[in-house]
């Protein structure tokens, strides 16, 4: 198993260390444009092994070249937000980035599956698809997974609990029309709507929106990368361990809940082809028209990056 993580900042590099000490590869590549950065990261990696008891390789690379031959990749190439900056403010920019690592990545690996986490993340996710041409269920996106952990987060502070009790999903896009999903949410085994009013519901749902932007806000230069880090490596180990676990992703839908044709946050099952179902959930009417809501939203946008040059 060979997995390529394209970026070597903080998310991509904390993402390498994670799946390298998972023990689900035999090698690891991190590639960045910066010289010397991914390598040094790599040896200092490489150099834990004897004390973190994994044998995986890990390369460091500036060239596409070491990346061939890859199962998965974890793209997170892109500029990250600044205090005050939309998900949506990295539109253009990024686009730029994504379809040149889409191009470049897929000449190598034409058979990879492919994790994308850079912002805006539902139009990224679309845009790699695009420029690469694979087939839909190959390409996903990072977000659902890193939004619902948030959501679980702030239930289980909230009420006093482990969030190892908190049962919870999160669809939709990756940003301000986010649908987390109180009817599944679930603590200690009972359903928030028994032991939370609606008031503390609406406020967790808001903080589970914001959460991103409040640890940007906090550090003032970058943002979140444990939690994501988290949250593509758990996608990756379902992906190589072909175990058909249900994963809130960004995903192709084919006429689930009522959208087709457009990158959206819903739960899907993940195993080596990627994406291998798009599962329905008992939503109620409310968030059936939440996520509908989403889905235009996505598609706006996406329709503004045919607009764009690379």
């Amino acid at each position: 198993m060979k997995i390529t993580v394209v970026g070597a900042g903080k998310y991509g590099s904390t993402t390498v260390q994670r799946l390298a000490e998972a023990k689900i590869a035999d090698e690891v590549v991190m590639t960045d444009i910066v010289e010397g950065l991914p390598q040094g990261l790599a040896l200092d990696m490489m150099q834990s092994r004897s004390i973190e008891g994994f044998e995986t390789r890990i390369t460091g690379t500036n060239s596409y070249e070491d990346t061939a031959g890859s199962d998965v990749c974890v793209v997170t190439a892109g500029l990250p937000r600044k205090p005050g900056m939309s998900r949506m403010d990295l539109l253009e920019v990024n686009a730029k980035i994504i379809r040149d690592v889409a191009t470049k990545f897929a000449a190598g690996s034409p058979n990879a599956v492919v994790i994308v986490v850079s912002n805006p993340l539902d139009e990224m996710t679309y845009l790699f698809r695009e420029a690469t041409g694979f087939p839909a269920e190959r390409v996903m996106g990072q977000a659902g997974m890193l939004d619902t952990a948030r959501f679980k987060h702030f239930v289980a502070e909230d009420l006093g609990v482990s969030p190892l009790e908190v049962e919870a999903i999160t669809l939709g896009s990756h940003g301000e029309t986010m649908v987390p999903v109180p009817s599944q949410v679930r603590v200690a085994g009972k359903p928030l709507t028994v032991v939370a009013d609606s008031a503390t519901i609406e406020k967790l749902v808001q903080k589970t929106r914001d959460g991103g932007a409040e640890i940007v806000g906090l550090l003032k230069t970058g943002s979140a990368y444990y939690a994501p880090s988290s949250a593509a490596a758990a996608m990756v180990e379902a992906i190589a361990g072909d175990t058909n676990e249900v994963m809130p992703v960004c995903a192709w839908m084919t006429g689930q809940y009522g959208i087709s044709d457009v990158y959206l946050g819903a739960p899907a099952k993940l195993g080596r082809r990627g994406v291998e179902e798009v599962v329905e959930l008992p939503l109620d009417d409310a968030e059936i028209t939440a996520l509908k809501a989403a889905a235009e939203s996505v598609r706006s946008k996406c329709a503004d990056l045919a607009n764009l040059q690379g």
